[in-house]
């Protein structure tokens, strides 16, 4: 293992990304927590990390927005799924060390992701903190995006939504001096009836370069009918896995910004 190889991908947006998979209500405490089952897709492996809180590189384990989403129950998301899979892939032969970096939190809105707002700037510092000292092949390969259930619940948040989405995007390529960096968002599979359709099709409609959207829709909810069942959070990993593969990963592990 060699640490200028690390490939670092930013985890962010809100609670589907943070993981709510596995999550049970404790009657007795009156409150939410893990059941701790963790899938074989989300085993832990020695050479894939994740920046805690702290900004210290750790094995990466579920539930890996813990201590960064710390005001929720946080359960399996995502990202373990999706890194295991692209491990199989890019590791195989190589010195490679995957570098997770979650900044998601539950219940926040697109306008809370803005530059200057503390979650974005929490998160482009989380980003450049990662890429510190990394050369060689290393760097951020990928932003993975959920979010949007909380901005179906008013008509004047859904109208602005892809405007809002395309101008995070290029406030995030520009804050990291990184223009073509791929970014694979999430269409939503959960939110308010009356407008998700709305949220999706602005998801879907977004054509930014280097911009690809991976369809959650019909994925299995758990019985609050918002979040993502562990086995969907699985399903999902893989699905972002396929489209970090399918359109951005080369054999040479170049840099996104040489394509």
């Amino acid at each position: 293992m060699t640490e200028n190889k690390k490939q670092i991908f930013i985890l962010s947006g809100q609670s589907n990304m943070a993981g709510r998979g596995g999550i049970v209500y404790d009657t007795h405490h009156h409150k939410k927590h893990w059941n701790g089952v963790v899938p074989p897709e989300c085993q832990p492996n020695p050479s894939i990390l994740r920046l805690n809180a702290h900004l210290q590189w750790e094995v990466a384990r579920e539930p890996l927005h813990v201590d960064i989403d710390y005001k929720k129950a946080c359960g399996v998301g995502p990202g373990m799924a999706f890194a295991n899979k692209v491990m199989a892939r890019v590791g195989d032969g190589a010195c490679v060390t995957l570098g997770l970096v979650p900044c998601a939190v539950g219940g926040t809105q697109i306008s809370e992701w803005a530059r200057g707002a503390e979650l974005y700037e929490n998160m482009v510092k989380r980003a450049k903190a990662a890429v510190e000292g990394e050369d060689g092949g290393g760097g951020i390969k990928a932003v993975l995006w959920y979010q949007g259930e909380s901005d179906c619940l008013k008509e004047c948040d859904v109208v602005v939504y892809k405007e809002r989405m395309e101008k995070f995007v290029s406030d995030v390529r520009e804050d990291l001096c990184l223009p073509l960096l791929p970014i694979i968002q999430v269409a939503l599979a959960s939110g308010d009836a009356k407008y998700i359709e709305r949220i999706r099709e602005a998801q879907l409609g977004i054509t930014l370069p280097n911009v690809v959207c991976v369809d959650a829709k019909g994925l299995k909810l758990n019985h609050d009918n918002l979040h993502l069942t562990t086995e969907a959070q699985v399903q999902l990993g893989h699905m972002l896995a396929d489209a970090y593969l399918d359109n951005f990963c080369s054999s040479s592990l170049s840099s996104p910004d040489s394509k």
